[in-house]
């Protein structure tokens, strides 16, 4: 009987099942310090104990994508080992803000299952929270992973594809935002005076800048999230596999999205929600990652007069700066260098 660990394959997974995923993760100032040494986030609540302060949190809290990278490493090796890719996300939202010094751990609970029609791979939808050592959750989202099969011959189960919210609304939004004092959010030290009242729906934003990225430091981010999915880090197995090599971790596009959108959104200080998200393309090492958004909506929170919320679509591409917006080709098919589509709010001061 062996004694390791293969991962559960398609055919394992059925509806309602709920799975508990192993090794709490105590998280610190140092993985903060890691994170921003890998990516170069420079949104100041995230980056200054006296400026959290200021403004009316305990102190820095930690990236919120940080949090979001390391719930889903949890959940990998129960739930995507044996995974092709990654597919997209929704209904994700983040519940309350996680500090240096707070213990995560993550559950999961299987929503879907679809068989691909290849009859080698299926579709596994499910629904993960992480937990902080209070037992409060902090971020829960839906997301959805194509699989492998272990014996191509087994029998197909009835497809379940639930249902998602294409829009999270307003009122669902800014549990992990303490309410903060508008009047002490300094401009200056965030690096830009655009606020909440600055920006306008349709407006779009080339974030100009591009980050090349290196293998080196792809595997440690991913290892810094205990992600242990093979597609990121085995060589031996994924140059016969359907690339030829390594894929890099979406969650680095999403990112290394997020970092350039500070030349434009710098004070977009905190993610309050995905609506939903797709990784259009692989990406891998060598090639450089652009980015750009649009505002779809603006949204003040109920009962809240201190922060606004924008929706924002931000695109991802490789290889291809961002001076033309690139998207879709004139059969509505993305383009090829087009990487990412996430569709998120984000909270800003009002203003």
């Amino acid at each position: 009987m062996t004694k390791t660990n293969p991962g559960h394959y398609f055919e394992d997974f059925h509806i309602g099942m709920e799975i508990r995923h192993a090794t709490p993760r105590t998280v610190t100032a140092g993985d903060q310090a890691l994170y921003q040494a890998l990516y170069g986030p420079r949104f100041a609540v995230q980056s200054s104990d006296v400026y959290a302060r200021a403004i009316g949190y305990p102190h820095a809290p930690l990236d919120d994508f940080l949090v979001f990278h390391i719930v889903f490493g949890k959940t990998v090796p129960d739930i995507s080992l044996n995974a092709v890719a990654n597919l997209g996300y929704a209904e994700c939202r983040f519940l309350h803000a996680v500090y240096p010094g707070d213990t995560l751990t993550a559950v999961s609970r299987v929503v879907g299952v679809k068989e691909n029609s290849n009859g080698k791979t299926g579709v596994v939808y499910v629904r993960s929270t992480g937990i902080n050592q209070h037992d409060t959750p902090v971020l829960d989202y839906m997301r959805w992973v194509m699989v492998r099969k272990r014996d191509p011959a087994s029998p197909a189960p009835e497809p379940t594809v639930p249902k998602a919210l294409s829009v999270l609304t307003p009122d669902m939004l800014g549990d992990a935002c303490p309410v903060i004092d508008p009047a002490a959010y300094d401009t200056i030290l965030s690096g830009a005076p655009d606020l909440f009242g600055d920006y306008a729906v349709g407006e779009r934003i080339d974030h100009v800048d591009g980050f090349t990225v290196e293998e080196a430091e792809h595997q440690m981010a991913t290892r810094l999230y205990q992600n242990t999915a093979r597609v990121h880090f085995n060589q031996f197995t994924e140059a016969q596999g359907r690339f030829g090599q390594r894929l890099i971790y979406g969650g680095h596009v999403i990112s290394l999205a997020r970092t350039l959108s500070f030349n434009g959104l710098a004070n977009a200080f905190q993610i309050a929600a995905i609506n939903g998200g797709r990784h259009v393309a692989p990406l891998f090492a060598g090639e450089t990652v652009f980015a750009w958004s649009e505002i779809l909506s603006r949204d003040t929170l109920p009962g809240r007069d201190d922060v606004g919320a924008l929706r924002l679509r931000t695109i991802a591409t490789k290889n291809r700066p961002c001076t033309d917006f690139p998207l879709k080709d004139t059969d509505d098919a993305y383009l090829p260098e087009v990487i990412l589509d996430l569709d998120y709010w984000v909270l800003l001061p009002s203003g």
